[in-house]
């Protein structure tokens, strides 16, 4: 954790010295260079208290309370107003500073030298320079949003704040040094400052920020956009990172060679119990279950969650084993760990049992709770345990479903259950290993866009012509709503895809009516022999958010993927088989 910690100190520092910060860097320093002499000390520590709230509280606000995504933005833009006007007109500005003379503790005013106005517009500023976090910080966020306060996410995203804080005031001294030697010129430079900040804010309202963002991002070297990426890459490094998720010590698999060889399993763990936990599903009156509850049985505990096409291709299986087992001491317990927002939804979760057929218990695990008691950090994950309750395999992902079966049959007959007959049946789709990777439409994970670099907010692309397109690469054309997690299609919206697998999938959904998307491949109607199933003649009609198979081809080819979807329909992931 010390490491982590100094890492992202380091990695503050390199934002601040990266080109994604300078939209912001008019206005810091417009900020430091007026005002009290203790006004960039007052910039700087606010600026740093209010990224660490945006980047971990504030995600917990602004989900409990419902408000949009960039509400932090707007809340941004209407300060730096506020504030542009107040440098363009002294008078208003004096009767602020002598309010909050009055109103901040005198400990906090440092002698009415412009610290507590100092702090409240860095505060602001803090909002605006969020989006410029780097990887390290998206890692962060993810990990806040679904899972509860540490001291130690709270040390790393205060560290990052303080790396940039520090770069950041002393740009602000040397600024404010310059300003010094103006003398009878500083009433002008402050009405120009102010001026500087007005014409930020209306930047930002017509997100021209981001699309400048966007274009250095796109004809720059990564490693000047993200200096911290080298170091971030470490295997110390992403050893705290993955620490910070819960991350264990095990292998990908373990106890699946025993298994394998026939060996008697090796003991890992206790197994831990069901915490944390909402509805459960398939039980007695839906009433929970706990691991001492099944004591003298063997039990399956499995991580999954039902947009993952990795989980989605191991149920089959896990349902067979039930089915032909659960006579004979054996059960399952599905939990259900949410990738995205909407996976947190009960009736969206029991309707996907539904669809898959499921028969064995579900829990929901929202908050992460149970995952982080078994240290887990993949999907699919399995944890098999036995009759006493103690963990004696453990396999991450697909695949391996024999020798899985084969220890499952193991700890039975370590029960007495010796006359199990054959091995169960199931068809499985079994991944291919040259298919395009897994990718990501939302800000937080965003790669290979032809487009550059995606960052949050409502932008409108430039169309890229389907030919210029790579292998594996993306475009977004038209209007688009950005969020962390998705993008919502505005006005002429449309998305290009390289691919080369031989099923696409795309986690999709139409929060408040049914829309319609257009599907094509290589510029023409999907014919229906090569679409998936929930397309029919070139559309698919979009509604709750779950998991669409888009092209369904014979076997794994090389395509363009064109998606023109309706106003209002928001993507996640696209997953290949």
């Amino acid at each position: 954790m010390v490491l982590l910690v100094l890492f992202a100190l380091l990695a503050g520092a390199g934002t601040a010295l990266s080109p994604c910060v300078l939209p912001v860097l008019p206005a810091v320093l417009s900020a430091g260079v007026t005002g009290g002499r203790r006004r960039p000390l007052g910039v700087a520590l606010g600026l740093a208290l209010s990224f660490t709230f945006a980047t971990v509280a504030l995600v917990y606000v602004i989900a409990a309370l419902g408000l949009p995504n960039d509400f932090t933005r707007v809340l941004a833009i209407v300060t730096l107003l506020v504030f542009g006007v107040l440098l363009c007109v002294q008078p208003l500005a004096d009767r602020l500073e002598a309010w909050i003379s009055r109103v901040v503790p005198k400990p906090a005013r440092a002698g009415g030298d412009g610290f507590g106005s100092g702090m409240l517009l860095g505060a602001s500023l803090g909002l605006v320079y969020a989006p410029c976090a780097g990887p390290i910080l998206a890692g962060v966020i993810t990990v806040s949003a679904a899972q509860d306060f540490t001291v130690g996410r709270l040390a790393v995203a205060l560290a990052y704040s303080i790396g940039s804080a520090i770069v950041l005031y002393l740009l602000m001294l040397g600024g404010r040094r310059i300003t010094d030697h103006l003398g009878a010129l500083r009433s002008r430079v402050q009405v120009a400052m102010g001026a500087v900040m007005i014409a930020v804010a209306v930047v930002m309202i017509a997100n021209l920020d981001v699309q400048f963002e966007n274009s250095i991002a796109g004809h720059l070297p990564s490693a000047l956009v993200d200096p911290t990426s080298r170091i971030e890459q470490s295997s110390s490094v992403a050893g705290d990172l993955a620490a910070l998720h819960g991350g264990g010590p095990l292998s990908h698999e373990t106890g699946t060679s025993q298994a394998a060889a026939g060996e008697r399993l090796p003991t890992y763990f206790q197994a831990p119990n069901f915490v944390g936990t909402q509805d459960w599903f398939n039980t007695p009156g839906d009433r929970p279950l706990s691991i001492n509850q099944l004591r003298g049985q063997v039990v399956l505990v499995d991580f999954w969650t039902y947009t993952c096409i990795n989980c989605i291709r191991t149920l089959p299986y896990i349902e067979a084993w039930y089915q032909k087992y659960h006579r004979d001491g054996f059960t399952v317990v599905g939990v259900h760990t949410p990738e995205f927002p909407f996976e947190r939804d009960a009736s969206n979760v029991q309707r996907a049992i539904g669809d898959f057929g499921l028969t064995y218990p579900v829990v929901q695990d929202n908050d992460a709770a149970t995952w982080n008691a078994y240290h887990n950090q993949y999907w699919p994950a399995d944890y098999l345990i036995d009759a006493k309750g103690r963990v004696r395999l453990v396999h991450f992902g697909e695949g391996s479903y024999t020798e899985t079966e084969d220890a499952i049959r193991s700890l039975l007959a370590e029960e007495g259950h010796n006359n199990l007959g054959g091995h169960a049946k199931a068809h499985v789709e079994r991944p291919d290993a040259h298919s395009t990777p897994e990718s990501y439409l939302g800000a937080a994970r965003a790669e290979r866009f032809a487009n550059g670099s995606i960052l949050p907010g409502t932008q409108q692309f430039d169309s890229v012509p389907p030919s210029s397109l790579s292998s594996d690469q993306l475009a977004y054309g038209g209007q688009w709503k950005i969020d962390r997690e998705s993008a919502t299609a505005g006005t002429d919206a449309s998305l290009e895809l390289n691919f080369t697998a031989q099923r696409v999938f795309l986690v999709l959904g139409s929060p408040g009516k049914p829309r319609k998307m257009q599907v094509l491949l290589d510029g023409k109607p999907i014919p229906n022999s090569l679409a998936g199933p929930d397309v029919h003649n070139g559309v698919a009609t979009i509604s709750h958010q779950r998991l669409y198979r888009l092209v369904d081809l014979p076997h794994p080819e090389s395509h363009v993927l064109t998606l023109r979807p309706e106003q209002g329909i928001s993507g996640y992931a696209f997953t290949f088989g």
